[in-house]
């Protein structure tokens, strides 16, 4: 929907209907990622495209009914195979398309979606795609809009609500859009009920310090976790993009530096990560000493005990306070007896997870209680 929005708020804000193609879901070789969506306005205009034009009349038509009837419909495009699918791709891909109408009745909270998107609010709705004919509630169709501190909406009922707020949240911290299963009350084993969460939120940064095998685990398993990876280094022969292959990008240049200007540019925020696994004074003192004043949902930095005791004495003498030292993750990670650089990947990315939910690190096996943590605020 993001990009559609434009027209789709203009048009509801002026009270008209609006025909909406979503792509919730793809298989194989499709040409549009799920979200993608293409609007029918109310002057008979097309705007977007859920396929790069393999199946855009179609949409439109089914738009049209569909803004008639009120009736939400889920079609599935794909290969030549009249029994199974309506419209062949060219591509040889299959996607899912919801078709819904879109007006001030129908989706209420989209003004309030749209201002979030503009200020780069983290903000998510949860749209209830396919349910059966007999489902008593009638959920297809229904939304929940979820961001980090609240929600909008009601799927029927509050089991339901608060399993998917939950799920949608975990999505919304990597900024994923994917679909979702219940059962009608919100059982997780449950396949009666299928959603699209479509996310609005940048990915995440995870920001890695120091060019060293370590940083090549993490930078992996940042990856696997949703977040945008970059990996920093001031020596050039070490920050090649050969060693550290599964980053989004890596940087040469003196890491204090480095995060200054990113801060500076509002490229980072209370979502970012930073590991600093230099093991070099004059390279991790400073950059610990800029990241330690910025509001950053972790700080870690690698060393010995000892280390630690020398970097605490070093940034307090830089004039950092207890409570911006409390924030120091020194030694980085969780006691998991780790060796290797993958075993203190894993580690580290654990320490990670539990910060940002606000987990014990303790074997759940030994607690009491709720799986499931809400986000530290």
């Amino acid at each position: 929907m993001r990009d559609v929005l434009t027209d789709l708020h203009r048009w509801w804000s002026a009270g008209d209907p609006v025909g909406m193609g979503t792509v919730v879901g793809t298989w194989r070789s499709a040409p549009r990622p799920a979200g993608a969506a293409m609007l029918v306005g109310p002057d008979g205009s097309a705007v977007g495209s859920v396929s790069g034009g393999c199946v855009e009349g179609a949409v439109y038509e089914l738009a049209q009914e569909v803004v008639g009837s009120g009736t939400p419909v889920l079609q599935r495009f794909g290969v030549s195979d009249d029994d199974a699918f309506a419209v062949g791709l060219t591509c040889g891909g299959i996607i899912d398309v919801y078709v819904e109408r879109v007006d001030r009745t129908t989706f209420p909270q989209l003004g309030d979606v749209a201002a979030a998107i503009r200020d780069r609010v983290p903000v998510a709705v949860a749209t209830c795609v396919e349910a059966p004919a007999e489902d008593p509630a009638g959920r297809r169709g229904r939304r929940l809009v979820v961001w980090t501190d609240r929600v909008d909406g009601t799927l029927g009922s509050e089991r339901l609500d608060a399993a998917v707020a939950d799920d949608v949240r975990g999505l919304l911290t990597t900024g994923r859009s994917a679909q979702l299963h219940y059962g009608y009350d919100g059982q997780r084993r449950g396949e009666e009920l299928t959603f699209f969460v479509a996310s609005y939120a940048p990915p995440p940064r995870m920001i890695v310090f120091g060019a060293i095998d370590f940083a090549a685990a993490v930078a992996r398993i940042g990856g696997f976790l949703g977040y945008r990876v970059t990996v920093c280094d001031a020596r050039p022969v070490f920050a090649t993009k050969s060693r550290f292959p599964d980053a989004d990008e890596v940087v040469v240049d003196w890491p204090h530096r480095y995060l200054t200007a990113q801060a500076d540019a509002g490229q980072v925020d209370e979502r970012t990560v930073v590991c600093v696994l230099t093991h070099d004074p004059k390279f991790d003192g400073p950059v610990l000493e800029t990241a330690l004043r910025l509001p950053l949902a972790y700080v870690g930095a690698m060393g010995s005990r000892r280390t630690h005791d020398d970097r605490l004495k070093r940034l307090r003498e830089a004039g950092l306070t207890d409570a911006e030292l409390a924030r120091l993750a020194s030694p980085i990670g969780l006691d998991l007896g780790a060796r290797t650089p993958e075993e203190t990947a894993v580690s580290i990315a654990a320490e990670i997870i539990a910060a940002r939910w606000g987990g014990s690190g303790n074997r759940l096996t030994e607690l009491d209680g709720r799986i499931h943590h809400e986000p530290v605020e």
